[in-house]
Order: C-alpha cells, then structure tokens, then sequence
C-alpha cells in the first residue's frame, strides 16, 4: 500500500497526485514511467513520473476512464495498492548545446523532467508549451523556475500567442535559432508535425510514446509501433524513439485500440460518458 499525500485538480480533468513511494523516488529519472493500481482488484496503468521529492513520486493523470475517474476519487491520507518503478528507459541527458522542448497538453508534466535534466546539465534551454487555452495550461509555474526560455502558445490565444507550437517552433528555427536537439511530447498528431517539421532542417528529435502504454512490460504488445525498419515495444524499448522513423500512422491506431472498450466500461458505471 502506498500513501497519498496529495491529490489535487490543477486543470479541466486534469489532476496531480504525490504518493509516498520510496524506492521508486530513489530510482526515478527523466524520462520513465510507473504503474500503478487503485485496489487489489483494479487494472494496472502507466503514468509517467513527473516529478520526486525525498521519498515521493508526482504523477499527473488526465481523466480518460474507469481507472483514472476512481484515482480522481481518492484523498489525501488514503492509499493506491500498487506503484511499480521506474519503468522504461531514462532519458539519455548529455551536454550538446540548445535543446528545445515542446509540449503538449497533459504532456507538459512529462516534459517537465526531460526540461529540468537538460537544463542542469548544462543545456541552453527553451520551452516550448501548448494548450487548448489557459485554463488548460499546466505546470508553468514549474517550467518558469528552470530559468528557461519559454513560450506559451494557446489555441484561442487566452494565453501567450495564438496558434500551434510547431508555430512557434518554425519561427525559432526560420529566425537562426541553431537548436541541436528537439524533445517532444503531446499528443500523437502534435509529435508528428513537429517531427515533420524538423526533418528538412536536419534537427535531430525525439518523442515520447507514453500514450500507447498499457501492461508496461512488453507482454500484451499493444505499444507495438514501427521504427525505421524494425519493430519496437514502446514500454521496454522506449518510451522514446528517433522522431523521424515513427510510423505515426501506426501510432495513431494503436492509440484508439481500446476506445470503445473503455466507453462501454465508463457507460455501465454511469461515469464520464
């Protein structure tokens, strides 16, 4: 049984759990992801840690089903059954210059840590972050402690500019900006244009695939994606991957594989849908 110590809503749907996990915290680095299990009768999901403290993780989870909607329901003082971690590959973190971080959506708390490990070793950092609108937005109070260069963008414009982040990743790259590596992660369609993006341009990218995650040990083969030529397990080969030889298209159909499966299970509990 693992602790909560915290368990707020920081945006529409969108939530931020601190949990009492030790040697998880211990482990824990850029990049890798835990999974964990409301009650001894519960699925198993992957979340990626976004954050640890002396002997805690942070997770952020977006209410998308049966499980995330029960996670919402617990409260400071009360227990989850299972966390296992860390999980995946760590992000490799070298000094090599300007790194540029994009985000998107509930994918910002993940990029917080890849941000945050660039940035102490020695990186020049920028940030980029985008969201249907400010009330959206999530951990920008975090983010604007890196002592980072970082743009906000909205779809309405609520907050910062109005558009895309592959807007403003163009415009970094077409106004002489020299960026020598590109980290994103977001949604699936957002990491394949900004991969599309800096293909000409010769940027090196890599992206994220934590939304295909299901089991987290390579045993179901749900996260299975292609690679350039070869085929790859998103939770043990990954979760990151040259963005330039991702079959998004595959990535995209992975990624409704259990849609409907989830609104039936939402339906006949009468949450959500």
């Amino acid at each position: 049984m693992f602790k909560i110590l915290c368990n707020e809503k920081i945006a529409p749907s969108i939530f931020k759990m601190v949990i009492e996990a030790p040697l998880v915290s211990l482990k824990a680095r850029a990049g890798q992801f835990m999974m964990i299990r409301v009650d001894e009768r519960g699925e198993r999901i992957p979340l990626t840690i976004a954050d640890k403290a002396d002997n805690t993780i942070t997770i952020v989870y977006q209410v998308a089903g049966v499980t995330t909607y029960r996670l919402t329901e617990k409260k400071a003082g009360e227990f989850v059954f299972d966390v296992v971690g860390p999980l995946g590959h760590a992000t490799c973190v070298n000094k090599i210059g300007t790194v540029c971080c994009v985000g998107g959506g509930v994918g910002i708390a993940e990029l917080y840590p890849v941000a945050k490990a660039y940035k102490n070793s020695g990186n020049n950092l920028i940030v980029i972050v985008g969201a249907r609108n400010k009330e959206f937005l999530i951990f920008k109070k975090e983010l604007e402690g890196l002592g980072c260069q970082l743009l906000i963008v909205t779809d309405d414009g609520s907050l910062g500019e109005k558009g895309f982040v592959s807007d403003a990743l163009k415009r970094l790259i077409d106004s002489g900006n020299e960026i020598d590596l590109v980290y994103a992660v977001g949604p699936g369609i957002m990491m394949e244009v900004v991969s599309n993006l800096t293909k000409p341009y010769g940027i090196k990218t890599l992206v994220s695939l934590n939304t295909v995650l299901v089991d987290g040990t390579g045993m179901c083969g749900s996260c299975r994606i292609q690679v350039g030529s070869e085929t790859k397990f998103a939770c043990v080969d990954g979760p990151e991957f040259d963005g330039h030889q991702v079959n998004f298209k595959e990535l995209k159909m992975r990624q409704g594989l259990f849609k409907d499966q989830e609104k039936h299970a939402c339906k006949i509990r009468g949450i959500l849908q």
